[in-house]
């Protein structure tokens, strides 16, 4: 658990301000035909015209076999996160995850969406919805007084109402000097459970789901997959709790 001053959290807020930016833009172009390294090639360059740094570039987490080699994380349908961007297309019917990191003077700030392309299926809309929904519920316990338990039991009490899973062994973390920082934040959880949250922590919240499946699989390119091949969504907000309660600072 790190705990930081007002002057840390302004540099990640201005980190956050430059991914919202980017992501903005990003997600415009998350469009049928469009490859998903021109989204690559995008955000990197309004991210460094911004003053920031892709933070995701080169960044070797542990138990990693190589440095990722892309600036922001492009996950299709099936594959939850760190999917590389490559030459495919997006098509009508898929559903795009777009997960951003960005340093700012040496801060970080980390976020996702997901969004659907062309035509989607109801099932899909609703697991966008019920995947965002569960965010903002998580979020709303990330205040003093609270646990980190609490946070991942209302995420998956949101999930789980609506027939979805949350994916096995995939976490959301602290943020800030580093992209990944103790404490993880398990989307799953008991009430009045966990470390108990107090003003400074910095905490990137990101419920991943199923529409089948929880288990996962790794892929050659060290993304992660649902088992059985049913769509997936990802959405992440990094959010500094205050004495007023959650501020989330990566809002588009």
């Amino acid at each position: 658990m790190i705990i930081k001053t007002a002057e840390e959290i302004e540099k990640i807020r201005q980190a956050g301000k430059i991914l919202a930016q980017v992501a903005k833009a990003v997600l415009a172009q998350a469009k049928e035909g469009t490859r998903l390294k021109s989204l690559d090639t995008l955000a990197k360059e309004l991210i460094l015209k911004a003053g920031g740094k892709p933070a995701f570039l080169g960044y070797q987490p542990y138990g990693a076999a190589k440095p990722y080699p892309s600036s922001i994380c492009t996950s299709i349908n099936d594959v939850v996160v760190h999917g590389v961007p490559n030459d495919y297309r997006l098509r009508s019917g898929d559903l795009l995850k777009l997960d951003f990191g960005v340093t700012y003077d040496g801060w970080h700030a980390d976020a996702a969406w997901t969004t659907g392309v062309g035509e989607i299926s109801e099932q899909t809309q609703q697991l966008i919805k019920v995947t965002e929904k569960a965010l903002f519920e998580g979020i709303k316990y990330a205040k003093p007084g609270k646990h980190l338990g609490d946070i991942g039991w209302a995420i998956s009490r949101t999930i789980s109402g609506y027939g979805f899973k949350v994916v096995d062994g995939l976490t959301g973390h602290g943020v800030g000097k580093e992209l990944h920082e103790d404490p993880s934040v398990f989307n799953e959880g008991k009430k009045g459970s966990g470390i108990a949250l107090r003003p400074g922590m910095v905490l990137a919240i990101e419920p991943m789901t199923s529409a089948g499946t929880a288990r996962i699989v790794q892929l050659k390119d060290e993304s992660y997959a649902v088992e059985d091949g049913s769509l997936s969504a990802h959405f992440e907000h990094t959010v500094a709790i205050t004495e007023q309660g959650p501020e989330i600072l990566t809002l588009i």
